[in-house]
């Protein structure tokens, strides 16, 4: 799907923008939710102890094996409690923020701050849109008919099923994420603060990988990194992916106002505590797009307000289940990949078909 809409641009004071976050705001939903969050920090801290013991006590077995998932899971939360000190949702400065996404991001997950806060304020600026959001960027998986129409040989061939094929990928995608950061560290001379996520991601990879071969010896330690890095993919991508994949692409020079550009390129999750737990608070990606810094815990009651607001100014609000995302996605990559079967397919042809 490809969207066109001409807009004015950024919101000012007096657009209905300003009024939906006036209404946010006398609501309370914009105050900082600090005890929660040290409540949660508490919380996933305590389950990290606890895998961390369970692997102690079972090192001498290959039972030791049935942690790897969970700490996988573990440490989805520490990301995405990075990605709420990243977006200022937790503390009240600035400086606190950082230093918590850093942590949580860069020691306790293994991945860069700076690369990150690089690629997702591109993302939240355009989503979706050609040329600015790298997440729709991929030399694997085309997410846009240019790119499945450019695939060669043997990726021709699996981009043609793609759609089958996405969600075995996401497998390595926890792979991929620590070489992309691991990457901008060494290439990336602009990142801010470099030195300081090295140093913390090189603490975090010498005492996971000690643990590892100390605690559990090379073959051990290296079946258990195999399934901790294939369930991380799993655990990260499958929350990401749906919050806006299969939703519609911009065109590169396309003009979209603000409103229309965040809520019509976002996709919610419904359900209750086990998606907002498995999804850490992106299953409610229109809130968390429209107001990047509003705590994780208000955008559930932010919902109301910007469902009525996108009824009222005529914007689609879209909405499904975890399910039905997992198959929207497979649809429309499958879609997509018929672009690698036809290179040569009209794309008028192609809008007025999605459209």
């Amino acid at each position: 799907m490809t969207l066109t809409t001409p807009a004015p641009g950024r919101p000012r004071r007096s657009t209905p923008y300003a009024m939906l976050t006036e209404q946010v705001q006398s609501e309370g939903l914009m105050a900082r939710r600090t005890g929660h969050y040290w409540v949660r920090i508490a919380a996933t801290t305590a389950a990290l102890a606890a895998v961390v013991a369970g692997a102690v006590l079972l090192r001498e077995s290959w039972l030791v094996l049935l942690l790897a998932a969970p700490l996988a899971l573990v440490l989805t939360q520490f990301a995405f409690l990075g990605h709420d000190g990243a977006h200022r949702q937790i503390f009240a400065s600035h400086r606190g923020n950082e230093w918590a996404a850093r942590i949580f991001a860069a020691l306790l997950t293994g991945l860069s701050y700076g690369w990150w806060m690089g690629k997702h304020n591109k993302h939240h600026q355009a989503p979706n849109q050609r040329g600015t959001d790298t997440d729709i960027e991929s030399t694997v998986v085309s997410f846009h008919e240019e790119a499945a129409a450019s695939r060669r040989g043997l990726l021709r061939w699996a981009t043609r099923r793609q759609g089958l094929w996405f969600f075995p990928l996401l497998l390595l995608a926890g792979a991929n994420l620590h070489v992309d950061s691991v990457r901008s560290l060494v290439t990336g001379r602009r990142t801010k603060r470099r030195w300081v996520d090295a140093s913390l991601i090189a603490v975090h990879w010498a005492v996971y990988a000690g643990s590892l071969v100390l605690l559990l010896g090379p073959a051990r330690g290296a079946a258990f990194f195999g399934i901790h890095m294939a369930a991380f993919g799993l655990s990260m991508g499958g929350a990401f992916a749906p919050n806006h994949v299969g939703m519609p692409i911009v065109p590169r020079e396309a003009k979209v106002d603000f409103i229309r550009r965040q809520v019509l390129m976002s996709r919610n999750i419904s359900g209750g505590w086990f998606v907002d737990l498995f999804m850490g608070g992106l299953n409610f990606q229109v809130e968390h797009h429209l107001f990047p810094s509003m705590p994780r815990p208000n955008l559930r009651r932010a919902q109301p307000f910007v469902r009525r607001f996108c009824a009222e100014h005529g914007i689609d609000y879209t909405e499904t289940s975890l399910p039905g995302a997992y198959r929207a996605i497979a649809a429309y990559l499958d879609e997509v990949g018929l672009a690698a079967r036809d290179p040569f397919r009209c794309p008028l042809v192609s809008q007025l078909r999605s459209s």
